[in-house]
């Protein structure tokens, strides 16, 4: 047996160890579905990529007519805006009217007239009985109410510019005063005309 002192270890002590163990397979491919889920309900329900917010617009066209104008090009985009709201419904938004119902506007020889008198009057005044568009008689029961009546006269000869110079028409514009003359000669008595009417007045 030995005399010689023990001393204590001068080792660090390494302390409990554990093993190393991997992650399971079906923990991992749980929390991929689970994300996909959820990216899938965001998606739908966040709005982030919703149609009413981020794309208002189906065109450039579209978003150009909202845009800040002047001059003539002010002038087509209220007249644009106007017609669609009052006149596009029956007419249609192509100007190709309605078989049956409601005449064509583009290529109207009413419509691309040299002068803007008749063609004021209509909305002004409306319209009944047959009309022969561009060669054809057409009857339209249910004739033309005076949908410009409550137009001011600049809202209502900027719809009439509009249609001058749409669909492959060639009409010059229509001004206010145009508008304001017509509605002076007619007064406060106007009555729906047939088309053999208007075709006794001047263009």
């Amino acid at each position: 047996m030995s005399d010689e002192p023990k001393f204590p270890s001068t080792q660090p002590d390494a302390g409990p160890t554990a093993a190393r163990s991997t992650l399971p397979m079906w923990i991992f491919s749980l929390t991929i579905v689970l994300l996909y889920l959820g990216a899938v309900y965001f998606d739908h329900h966040g709005g982030w990529f919703d149609a009413r917010v981020y794309g208002p617009y189906v065109s450039a066209e579209e978003l150009d007519s909202y845009q800040p104008k002047s001059g003539a090009a002010a002038v087509l985009a209220q007249g644009r805006k106007t017609y669609e709201m009052v006149c596009g419904i029956c007419h249609g938004v192509d100007g190709f009217g309605k078989p049956g119902q409601f005449p064509p506007l583009a290529g109207s020889e009413w419509v691309n007239a040299k002068g803007v008198q008749r063609l004021t009057h209509i909305p002004l005044t409306g319209l009944t009985g047959p009309i022969t568009v561009k060669g054809e008689q057409m009857n339209f029961p249910a004739g033309m109410a005076a949908m410009g009546a409550a137009l001011s006269d600049s809202d209502l000869a900027a719809v009439l510019t509009y249609i001058r110079s749409s669909w492959g028409n060639k009409g010059g514009p229509v001004t206010a005063d145009d508008v304001k003359n017509v509605r002076a000669e007619i007064g406060g008595h106007a009555q729906p005309m047939t088309g053999e009417e208007m075709m006794k007045m001047p263009e």
